[in-house]
């Protein structure tokens, strides 16, 4: 029984890593960078002395959450390219995409606001769009992805995206699967009713109102 009680541990651990970081990103992408540490573990589920074994600082903590998103960012396109069905690829790194976007809740912009010269941010994206542009010429070549489609689209699509890191934590993931869902559909070269899978559920959600601006109908002064 000796024998299995490091695997556990190992595995506890892991598991205890992933969801403080998941954590991380979702409470500093809400709250900004100065979220205390405190709320990170409780949103991770983990007591402090569990936190802090993990990242003893949250310095160490914030450049992890980055780091390791930027690696999924990464092997989503890797992962993309190296499909032999390139539509497929296409497909899945859009859904990827929105989701990490949906998981972090903004903590990417954060990061890349507060660390400046963390990294060649601007380098890291010319990269990455060259490899999305190889991705969209094969997905076309292939007669499955429109013809007038551009990778500014996609980049319309992302900043389109960005509006629900306002909706509810418990409905954005809903919220941006259906988005890529539609995302996905609007950018096929034609209809394909056999071919299309069902839309994922629809989350119930509330317009908001900024406070600043009045609602439809409403008079000021």
């Amino acid at each position: 029984m000796s024998d299995h009680l490091p695997q556990t541990v190992r595995s506890d651990a892991r598991e205890n890593r992933a969801r403080i970081l998941e954590a991380a990103r979702a409470v500093f992408g809400e709250q900004g960078l100065s979220a205390p540490m405190r709320e990170v573990a409780r949103h991770a589920e983990v007591g402090p002395a569990t936190l802090y074994r993990h990242f003893p600082t949250k310095q160490a903590l914030i450049a992890e959450a980055f780091a390791e998103q930027r690696r999924a960012c990464h092997a989503a396109v890797r992962d993309a390219l190296a499909d032999p069905d390139a539509w497929h690829g296409f497909q899945s790194l859009i859904e990827r995409i929105c989701e990490l976007h949906a998981r972090s809740r903004g903590f990417a912009d954060a990061f890349m606001a507060a660390f400046p010269q963390a990294m060649d941010f601007a380098a890291d994206r010319e990269r990455t769009l060259r490899a999305v542009t190889e991705l969209a010429r094969r997905a076309q070549e292939s007669g499955r992805l429109r013809p007038g489609f551009v990778v500014d689209d996609l980049v319309l699509m992302l900043m389109a995206h960005r509006g629900l890191q306002d909706t509810p934590s418990g409905a954005a993931l809903e919220a941006s699967r259906r988005f890529a869902a539609y995302v996905i559909e609007a950018f096929r070269a034609a209809p394909e009713p056999e071919a299309s899978a069902p839309l994922p559920p629809a989350p119930r959600l509330r317009l908001t109102h900024s406070p600043d601006r009045p609602r439809a109908g409403s008079r000021r002064g």
